[in-house]
């Protein structure tokens, strides 16, 4: 038997219809910042972004994750992330953030970090904690050190995290960044910054002799200047890393939760320049 529709509906199947097929096409293809700002976070709520804990997924039961003055606060409780709903690509990164006075009890430095070209399922490193991802990290003494974290889809395949860079060789032995150098590549370790100190003791709230990053209870400005393949790492308007051949080249935009009480903002996208 022929079923007849009255026209009215078939239109508004057809909206129904275009608009999911846009949608899921608006998560799927990364957004560039072409002529504005994209502020990620603005500043009151956490609009277009989610919360992941590895000890309760999106579930925040006890309040890790919270708004206030303007700024995101990362109490410490737990390990996870604040990410990005959307994916993006081509974008000038820029990130605020100052340490609040909790730490894990370790004795280690304070560690957080901003993770770039989230790809994949949340909770997918072998760790059970992040995405897989380029880090661009944040702990004391090692800001804007590099470290590629891989993962697995849906289906259990590795996703193949990768970066090459441009290296020379420090006084203990390990390579750092530097323009023009040796070229290598990096699919699972940590690159370190042009001035990571040699021979550094990564303990609580010591810096290296040439960080450039701010004294504690200070803001700190990090840039990640995403090009195509290219990503360089800028902290208060120095550049310190630089990675060229990365892959991939988009993804979603995490801010860390590692332990260390930390406090966000101006978490934003800038166009490329030309």
């Amino acid at each position: 038997m022929r079923t007849h529709f009255h026209p009215k509906t078939v239109a508004l199947v057809c909206l129904v219809t275009c608009s999911a097929t846009a949608a899921e096409r608006l998560k799927q293809e990364p957004i560039s910042p072409r002529n504005e700002v994209i502020k990620l976070f603005n500043g009151k709520d956490l609009a277009g972004l989610y919360t992941w804990l590895k000890e309760s997924g999106r579930n925040d039961p006890e309040r890790a994750f919270s708004i206030h003055d303007g700024m995101i606060h990362v109490s410490g409780e737990g390990r996870g992330y604040v990410a990005t709903e959307m994916a993006y690509r081509d974008y000038h990164l820029i990130v605020e953030y100052r340490w609040g006075d909790r730490v894990d009890g370790s004795g280690y430095v304070r560690n957080a970090g901003v993770l770039l070209h989230g790809t994949g399922p949340d909770g997918s490193h072998r760790s059970g904690t992040w995405m897989a991802s380029l880090e661009c990290q944040l702990a004391q003494g090692c800001e804007g050190d590099l470290i590629v974290i891989r993962g697995k889809d849906e289906d259990g395949e590795v996703i193949p995290i990768d970066i090459t860079c441009e290296t020379t060789i420090a006084a203990d032995g390990k390579t750092r960044w530097k323009k023009g150098g040796n070229k290598v590549k990096y699919s699972g370790r940590q690159f370190w910054w042009s001035k990571h100190e040699p021979f550094f003791k990564e303990k609580l709230d010591t810096r290296g002799k040439d960080d450039v990053a701010s004294p504690l209870g200070q803001w700190t400005k990090v840039e990640c200047i995403c090009n195509g393949d290219r990503v360089t790492v800028k902290i208060n308007g120095v550049t310190v890393n630089e990675a060229i051949n990365a892959w991939p080249t988009s993804g979603k935009i995490l801010l860390q939760n590692e332990g260390s009480e930390i406090y966000y903002r101006r978490f934003e996208l800038h166009p490329l320049k030309d």
